[in-house]
């Protein structure tokens, strides 16, 4: 520090009083952003070494990034020397040490849902500059249209653009009953042609109720979705999971932390007692669930929720990001991918 110091004191003595002023503040500035990343070293190999397999190999790396960024850091009087030249880069270094200021990482995914708070999670993400995770299947929606329908292209292309990212929650709401005989899965489906009755699908026919999403998806946005899929109600079995990654997806649950509660009565699980269990347990790297509406809850959860538990996350020192970063599922998203 005293070294920093006497460069500084140097470099103001060739400068003018306005000029060497600034240069001071840049200096302080300086040496108090280096400050902030080696905290935040420290912090995150500390973090690191109190985890295991995925988790600890992604703590690390994000440490090592913070020591990267460390080494780029100015000093106090690089600071001074480079005073003179204009602030571009200032923003990406502001963000740098914003991330690494982060406490940890949750990741919001939305599943469709009556779709009548659409608008609003769309909204409330944007405002907080955040992407989240969302999966798609065909369900009915409050104008009386489908989730899939032409008339969502724009909301699912506005999406996209945004860098959310999106995977399958398989066509019709299949939600899986049990595995049949002979290799067979049953599922009951919420909706289409057969909804609300009992179909045997083998293991093929399983994947493509996945794989309609995108097809589907293709149409109204010329792209594809993400190679992950989760099951209607967070039902598996080893079969539905061994049928769904011979066709290229992974699947997403949620941690139990993570469960919104917005599927249950509003009566006996009101919004203010479902927020305040959300703030006090979610933790680093957990998956939040919630539905883009729900027909059966009197009180809806996301115009009384989905603010304040953003907002009060971020004050705890968590930022977000989709499932394209959690750990769990980076490999699923390398080009080898089975999935196009």
């Amino acid at each position: 520090m005293k070294a920093a110091a006497a460069l500084t004191m140097l470099a103001l003595v060739a400068v003018p009083a306005s000029q060497a002023a600034d240069n001071a503040r840049t200096a302080s500035a300086a040496n108090s952003d280096a400050r902030d990343l080696n905290d935040a070293a420290r912090a995150a190999n500390a973090h690191a070494r109190n985890l295991n397999g995925p988790a600890r190999r992604a703590a690390e790396a994000k440490a090592a990034g913070i020591a990267a960024a460390m080494g780029a850091a100015p000093t106090a009087s690089a600071a001074v020397t480079a005073a003179s030249s204009t602030t571009a880069g200032a923003k990406p270094q502001a963000a740098l040490l914003r991330h690494s200021a982060c406490k940890g990482t949750i990741y919001l995914t939305f599943d469709t849902g009556s779709q009548s708070q659409a608008e609003l999670i769309a909204d409330t993400l944007k405002r907080h500059q955040i992407k989240a995770t969302f999966f798609l299947a065909n369900e009915k929606t409050i104008n009386g249209d489908y989730s899939l329908d032409p008339a969502w292209s724009a909301y699912w292309k506005a999406r996209v653009a945004e860098g959310h990212a999106i995977g399958s929650h398989t066509f019709d709401h299949d939600v899986l009953v049990k595995d049949g005989a002979d290799g067979t899965l049953q599922v009951k489906p919420g909706f289409g042609a057969h909804a609300g009755k009992v179909q045997t699908l083998t293991p093929s026919q399983y994947c493509e109720e996945i794989q309609r999403v995108d097809q589907r998806f293709v149409e109204l946005t010329g792209k594809h979705l993400d190679p992950i899929w989760r099951a209607p109600a967070g039902r598996t079995t080893p079969r539905s999971l061994a049928a769904a990654k011979a066709c290229g997806y992974a699947h997403v649950g949620w941690a139990p932390a993570g469960f919104s509660g917005d599927e249950l009565s509003s009566t006996a699980y009101p919004n203010a007692v479902l927020l305040q269990k959300s703030l006090r347990d979610l933790r680093d790297g957990d998956i939040f669930v919630a539905h883009m509406g729900i027909w059966s809850r009197k009180d809806a959860w996301a115009p009384a929720n989905l603010e304040p538990l953003i907002s009060g996350l971020e004050q705890k020192g968590y930022c977000f990001a989709t499932l394209r970063e959690h750990p769990d599922y980076l490999s699923q998203f390398k080009p080898s991918s089975k999935h196009p």
